[in-house]
């Protein structure tokens, strides 16, 4: 067993002032380690990077057809959007459709991280909803398969049925048992598991359309939606949308709070996950998209690439300083 290990280096000049520690894994289809650095047996909270294997009960249960879900919903379902009206209007319409509304939900209110959104809160003096929430997909999505259950309201709660078959989808696909869970930003548990699991399961995510199960087909419905509405799983100027839209719709990947991040390559049936030690989003995103270049999958000289890795940082005024680079031997 190791320890983390460099992913991004900062450098200010010709000096190495900072280091990104963390783990990264890649596996195959078979959910074999192809590539890793520092320990993938760590044990992680994958928080939103895990919000693919919470929606497979969603279409496994036929809760998903039945409520008519195209795949804009399947996307927010997978989502960690920044409250914007592309958002916020798409969530609104799926509660009235389920004759459901934001009371329904059990995320809680946030501020949106969309600034036009943000601006017309306060133009009109009105306060942020559980509707603005990052989450609100993968709760309009509990909230459809609690009503195709008909289970209680309380869907975050962990011995709910909608939670209990989450539990399960994640214990599948990732072949580990989860040692436990906590409750994550959003109010709904986040199951632990290691690093190798997590990307055992993108493997099977990327994997999924050789098969022909149900769990499988869930998979790749969800892997689809994705790729196909990048500006719905994060949103503009955001490093999921930005990076996914650079690889032309043929990779999915996912963010999760605490630098966690998770890639899909369904051409190459690969996963990737990796974590970044002290939680920053800076080193998880350079780390993401090393990754990504090294599989071939993505351009280094990409604009969307290069404003997270090989980045320039500048200072007030505007002068360079210095750059924030994958560590050696992240990208072959």
């Amino acid at each position: 067993m190791t320890g983390p290990v460099p992913l991004a280096e900062i450098w200010r000049g010709e000096f190495l002032e900072s280091l990104h520690l963390g783990h990264a894994v890649i596996c195959d289809g078979s959910g074999q380690i192809v590539d890793a650095w520092g320990n993938p047996e760590e044990i992680i909270l994958p928080r939103s990077s895990s919000k693919m294997l919470q929606a497979i009960p969603l279409i496994t249960s036929g809760a998903a057809d039945a409520a008519g879900l195209g795949t804009e919903h399947l996307a927010l379902a997978c989502a960690s959007h920044q409250g914007a009206a592309i958002h916020t209007d798409r969530v609104t319409r799926w509660l009235d459709d389920l004759g459901l509304g934001e009371d329904d939900l059990r995320c809680g209110p946030q501020k949106p991280a969309d600034e036009p959104a943000m601006n017309d809160l306060i133009k009109t003096d009105n306060s942020p909803c559980q509707i603005h929430n990052n989450c609100s997909g993968k709760h309009a999505g509990f909230l459809t398969l609690s009503k195709h259950l008909g289970a209680g309201p309380e869907y975050i709660d962990p011995a709910h049925a909608v939670q209990k078959a989450c539990l399960e989808a994640v214990e599948e696909t990732t072949q580990l048992t989860s040692p436990g869970f906590v409750i994550d930003g959003c109010s709904a548990p986040n199951h632990a598991t290691s690093l190798h699991a997590m990307a055992r399961a993108m493997g099977f995510f990327a994997s999924a359309h050789t098969r022909s199960d149900s769990v499988s087909n869930a998979a790749a419905r969800l892997t689809e939606a994705m790729a196909l509405h990048p500006e719905l799983v994060a949103g503009e100027a955001r490093a999921c949308t930005e990076l996914m839209r650079a690889m032309g719709g043929k990779v999915a990947i996912k963010t999760g709070a605490e630098a966690f991040y998770v890639g899909i390559l369904p051409e190459q049936q690969m996963g990737i996950a990796l974590k970044v030690a002290d939680g920053s989003t800076r080193g998880a995103e350079c780390a993401i998209a090393a990754l990504l270049v090294r599989l071939g999958v993505l351009d280094a000289g990409h604009p969307a690439t290069l404003k997270r890795m090989n980045a320039p940082i500048t200072n007030w005024r505007g002068t360079l300083t210095g750059y924030i680079r994958p560590a050696a031997g992240l990208v072959a």
